[in-house]
């Protein structure tokens, strides 16, 4: 009986291990795509079923329940973002184990990971939910649509615990080079929200109630998914329930390198709720419409961010295993891979536009707005990719503290200064969607002089 109970774990032990990339031998092109394909297409999959539900309430329930869940979009990316951010501090921290060979460092680092996300998604649910209203009102968002907009907040806030899993999870996986998973996983709890979502709305005649318990029901799913496998692991990724408590000076760490990424991305969606509040006091028609092209232009964003984090991975493995010259390598091929990927997935989403829009609304006046801003966002998305890679190279090593204070002064201060400045004097929609390119321009000159510094002191290789 144990000599077959062994052979199971010795059989999945190879078979988790052919779902690892081994970053610091061999060939790193074709293991960078390994990893980056299947990150892109979690995030893309997440969106397709995210904007299956906005298509389902635009289609069957109308451009209000559209605009209600788009207004909130800036907001969640906020709460979200400082975890997500602490998750790829957890990212980096178990990929510098890892490269290491620090088998015991590893698994003290995923039970921290763990149980971090836990407690922190409990908080959230507490602190949301008390800032929920005040914070919806102070968005401007229009009092037609501030009832359904105030009702999926609050509904999608319970569902925080299992969304910070979730993240975290993945970046455990992402460590390894296993971004399969995670895909995976999805993929199955992706299937049962669309399938909420239709029952919900159509059948049981639900609006974004019905939109948020879906997503909830869904994220539970994906992360209990991930957390079973955790736990059938072996090694050092073996997650077992008595074995959480959180290493301080793991933690320390994580949040070190964590915090100034979350930073970074909260004060994106910080520049983002001050434009969609200046997007609140245009209307709905406009909301329902910058709603519509947000899902569509952050398919493409994902692509973006994927190739990023996976040169964050593969920087931090080679750096930990005092490897130099392959970081060196790593940070050329990924930037090549970014700016090729990205080019090309704006421009099919550019000249699939039109027929992309209808899908979430067929008013013509929804339709003509969303390509405005199609056109300003994904028109500069190259420029974006350069500030990613260059962030996410300066995260591989340690040092995230330089990107987020240049996005803070190049995105936040140029967007919030737009909005109170040329699109105060100029009331339109499209003075408003060139504050995305303008501020981009700003953030890559800062970025990538303070890359340029840290490489001539050779504080990064």
């Amino acid at each position: 009986m144990e000599e077959r109970e062994s052979k199971m774990e010795l059989q999945e032990e190879i078979q988790d291990s052919r779902k690892m990339v081994d970053m610091t031998h061999g060939t790193l092109g074709d293991k960078m795509m390994k990893v980056a394909i299947p990150l892109a297409l979690t995030g893309i999959l997440q969106q397709l079923f995210n904007a299956t539900s906005v298509a389902v309430l635009g289609q069957f329930v109308g451009k209000n329940a559209m605009a209600a869940v788009g207004s909130n979009s800036a907001l969640i990316g906020l709460l979200l973002n400082l975890f997500i951010g602490i998750s790829m501090g957890a990212n980096v921290v178990i990929a510098r184990f890892t490269g290491q060979r620090n088998a015991a460092a590893v698994h003290r680092a995923v039970h921290t990971a763990i149980l971090v996300s836990i407690v922190c998604g409990l908080g959230m649910i507490a602190l949301g939910e008390l800032v929920a209203g005040p914070v919806v009102r102070l968005l401007g968002v229009p009092g037609d649509v501030y009832p359904m907009a105030l009702l999926y907040l609050r509904i999608y806030l319970i569902g925080m615990p299992v969304i910070l899993l979730y993240n975290f999870e993945s970046a455990i996986f992402r460590s390894q080079g296993n971004t399969r998973t995670p895909l995976l996983c999805l993929l199955a709890a992706g299937c049962i929200n669309l399938g909420l979502n239709l029952f919900f709305v159509i059948v049981l005649h639900m609006n974004v109630n019905g939109a948020a318990t879906a997503t909830v029901v869904s994220n539970c799913v994906s992360s209990m998914l991930m957390l079973f496998i955790l736990r059938r692991r072996t090694g050092p990724l073996h997650v077992s329930l008595r074995e959480l408590h959180i290493d301080g000076k793991i933690l320390k760490e994580m949040l070190r390198i964590g915090v100034p990424a979350g930073m970074q991305g909260m004060v994106f969606s910080l520049s983002n709720i001050c434009i969609q509040s200046a997007i609140n006091s245009l209307g709905s028609t406009v909301m329902a419409a910058s709603a519509a092209a947000f899902n569509i232009e952050i398919f493409e964003y994902y692509i973006l961010t994927s190739f990023g984090q996976t040169g964050t991975t593969f920087i931090s493995q080679n750096f930990g295993a005092a490897l130099n010259d392959r970081c060196r390598r790593v940070a050329r091929i990924c930037m090549a891979q970014d700016l090729i990927a990205v080019a090309l997935s704006a421009s099919l989403l550019l000249f699939f536009g039109r027929p992309l829009l209808s899908l979430f609304n067929t008013d013509p006046a929804v339709v003509a707005t969303g390509i405005v801003r199609l056109k300003f966002v994904l028109g500069g998305e190259l420029i974006n990719a350069l500030i990613e890679v260059l962030s996410d190279i300066m995260r591989g090593y340690g040092y995230s503290l330089v990107p987020a204070l240049s996005t803070l002064f190049g995105i936040c201060g140029v967007r919030i200064a737009w909005v109170y400045t040329l699109f105060a004097h100029t009331h339109t929609f499209s003075m408003l969607m060139a504050a995305y390119p303008g501020s981009w321009i700003v953030t890559a000159v800062i970025v990538a002089i303070a890359y340029l510094v840290l490489k001539r002191r050779k504080i990064i290789a």
